[in-house]
């Protein structure tokens, strides 16, 4: 009981946070907030935080566990990996909104997708990545633990909108493969998840914090 009480305070102060800082950036609503655009000191608590709730993770082996958490869409709050923060400083006006990952547990399968938007507003569209997954096991272990691996497909570029007018002809402008990294098998650690959040660290250190849409 205890320690579900202070679950549920640390997700609370950590999401509270969040929002804060969304609330202090000059973004689009539901952007997500990188490492890059705050005070060293926010990142340091929302580091805190993030590993506070780690420890109190109800699922510590999600993939053997509560895999059918994974499923459905996740809405991206608060990262520190280096395609978030490219986002973040896209060309030619154009600025990130929304980041969506959604996962198909049953395929293996999820695909990224960015809503973006010049600053005009006159012009909208995606950026959208898709992949596969499988769960990378421990040499002692022959069971699904935490981590999985990943393989990056398609990358897609989409511009629904232009002057509010909704189109398909640009929908997508855009399809080329998905780049994984030379010498390294991309990877990402479930340290959290329940019902409506879940937390990520990638191969490379980086964070994901999400929340269930």
């Amino acid at each position: 009981m205890v320690e579900s009480q202070n679950r549920l305070i640390t997700k609370q102060n950590l999401l509270s946070e969040i929002e804060q800082l969304k609330s202090n950036l000059n973004t689009l609503a539901d952007s997500p907030v990188t490492d890059l655009e705050i005070q060293p000191q926010k990142v340091k608590l929302l580091e805190t935080l993030t590993l506070a709730l780690e420890k109190l993770n109800p699922f510590p082996r999600p993939l053997l566990y509560a895999s059918n958490l994974l499923d459905g869409a996740w809405l991206l709050q608060y990262s520190t990996a280096s395609e978030i923060r490219s986002l973040k400083r896209l060309p030619l006006g154009f600025l990130v909104g929304k980041v969506y990952q959604a996962i198909d547990v049953k395929n293996a399968s999820f695909e990224n997708k960015a809503w973006v938007q010049h600053s005009s507003g006159l012009v909208s569209g995606y950026v959208r990545i898709t992949a596969t997954f499988e769960s990378a096991k421990q040499q002692d272990d022959r069971l699904p633990d935490r981590k999985i691996n990943v393989n990056f497909k398609k990358r897609f570029l989409g511009i629904d909108k232009i002057l509010g007018i909704e189109t398909s002809l640009l929908d997508p402008v855009r399809v080329v493969e998905a780049r994984n990294p030379i010498g390294r098998i991309p990877s990402l650690t479930i340290t959290y998840i329940d019902e409506t959040m879940r937390i990520g660290r990638g191969g490379d250190d980086s964070l994901f914090v999400l929340t269930r849409v």
